[in-house]
């Protein structure tokens, strides 16, 4: 149990141990009272043994009913046994009557509040009721033991709406504390759930752009080298050479995703140097004419931003291989004011749907062009690169028409624009 859970019953039972302390104070005062009157012993002895019952009385009936704040005939049982014995040691000593400071509280907590408030008036009259019924008081007497009455019954009526408040907004906030721990409880398994949504989404992504598209290359490598292993087999060992060396890296990218960390190719060289081995690898598994060029002044850039370009051209890359029949690609990175951009242009097939957005492309098209990735998994294509450009604050957009090749640009602000305004 949480410790929110824990308050609110903690909270009653500390609130009723400075009650039960104030009980007990109470009864000794009244039973000290009612030793030392003038009354007969036997009287004396008949008080003392009613106001003492009442202990037993609230210990073993009374106080579990507060505490749990339940309503069953034991809220009748218990206020009308309490009002009985109290009767009782009035009549007997009017020095009981001291015991309202307890009974009226009591009554109070156990009761509704109308009937309870007739019972404190009922009390606090008793003991002028009493007294007139026994005479022998002369009127002075009788006169201010009524106006102590009438001052009882206005301070039990206060004290019994004060008690009846607390009592109601302790409710509440045991109320309100249970209800946060279950909303706590909600938002840490939502939490959890989102946290374990958004690393699959990271993991099918990083598979995605490294293995599927290593293994993809090293499949069509292999089919080469069967074609060529007779007819041309210095072609095929330049060929196999290239599968080791495929293979060698996507081991290392696959450990590098696995810890999170940087992507192989970004640890020791910067975004224009990998995007260049991505453009000769991208010639060596196919034969393309890749032209790579860099715009602007070359600056360092956030890693997230270099992790999204590098991502972005290996995507368009090997939707280039797998789908563009293309002879020729540019890929140029430009280093703009406040911004990168990197764009992957190819002389492909080109398929329909110019300038729709990359995930509806990811979607509706299945085949020619860089619409999709065929064999993907599940389309981690283009709709996987459209979301890590998004979450970088960037922008995608993929332009092509039939026949006349496609064109993938991805834009990412940088925040030395806006330091430079500053």
């Amino acid at each position: 149990m949480t410790r929110e859970a824990r308050r609110a019953p903690e909270a009653r039972v500390r609130w009723f141990g400075l009650w039960d302390s104030y009980f007990v104070i109470c009864y000794l005062v009244t039973t000290g009272l009612v030793f030392a009157s003038g009354v007969p012993q036997g009287l004396r002895l008949i008080a003392i043994g009613a106001l003492t019952l009442i202990v037993p009385w609230y210990a073993g009936l009374g106080r579990p009913l507060m505490l749990r704040h339940e309503s069953d005939r034991r809220n009748t049982v218990f206020p009308v046994g309490l009002f009985m014995l109290f009767g009782v040691a009035t009549a007997a000593d009017l020095m009981s009557s001291f015991a309202l400071f307890a009974v009226v509280p009591m009554l109070m907590m156990s009761l509704a509040t109308r009937p309870a408030l007739v019972l404190g008036v009922l009390g606090n009259l008793l003991p002028v009721t009493m007294m007139w019924l026994q005479g022998g008081a002369a009127g002075p007497a009788v006169l201010f033991v009524l106006l102590a009455s009438l001052l009882g019954i206005a301070l039990s009526a206060l004290l019994g709406l004060w008690i009846k408040r607390v009592v109601r907004q302790n409710k509440e906030h045991a109320a309100l504390i249970e209800e946060l721990r279950q909303n706590r409880e909600q938002v840490a398994r939502l939490s959890h759930q989102a946290g374990i949504s958004a690393e699959r989404e990271r993991l099918a992504r990083e598979i995605h752009d490294t293995l599927a598209q290593s293994l993809t290359s090293i499949i069509s490598l292999v089919q080469a080298v069967d074609a060529e292993v007779e007819a041309a087999p210095a072609a095929a060992r330049q060929h196999l050479a290239l599968v080791g060396r495929v293979a060698k890296e996507s081991l290392v990218e696959a450990r590098a995703f696995v810890a999170d960390r940087t992507p192989a190719s970004l640890q020791e060289s910067s975004l224009a140097q990998a995007l260049r081995r991505q453009a000769d690898g991208l010639t060596a598994q196919t034969g393309l004419l890749v032209r790579f060029a860099v715009e602007g002044d070359e600056r360092p850039l956030p890693m997230a931003a270099n992790v999204v370009l590098l991502r972005a051209a290996q995507e368009a890359g090997a939707n280039v291989r797998k789908h563009a029949d293309a002879r020729a690609v540019d890929m140029v990175l430009r280093y703009g004011a406040g911004q990168v951009g990197l764009r992957v242009a190819d002389d492909g097939n080109g398929f329909d749907g110019a300038a729709a957005s990359a995930a509806e492309r990811d979607e509706e098209h299945g085949a020619a062009g860089q619409g999709r990735s065929q064999g993907d998994g599940g389309g981690f294509g283009l709709r996987g690169m459209a979301a890590r450009v998004a979450e970088i604050g960037g922008v995608m957009s993929v332009v092509s028409e039939p026949g006349a090749g496609t064109a993938v640009e991805v834009k990412v602000p940088l925040e030395e624009a806006a330091d430079e305004e500053r």
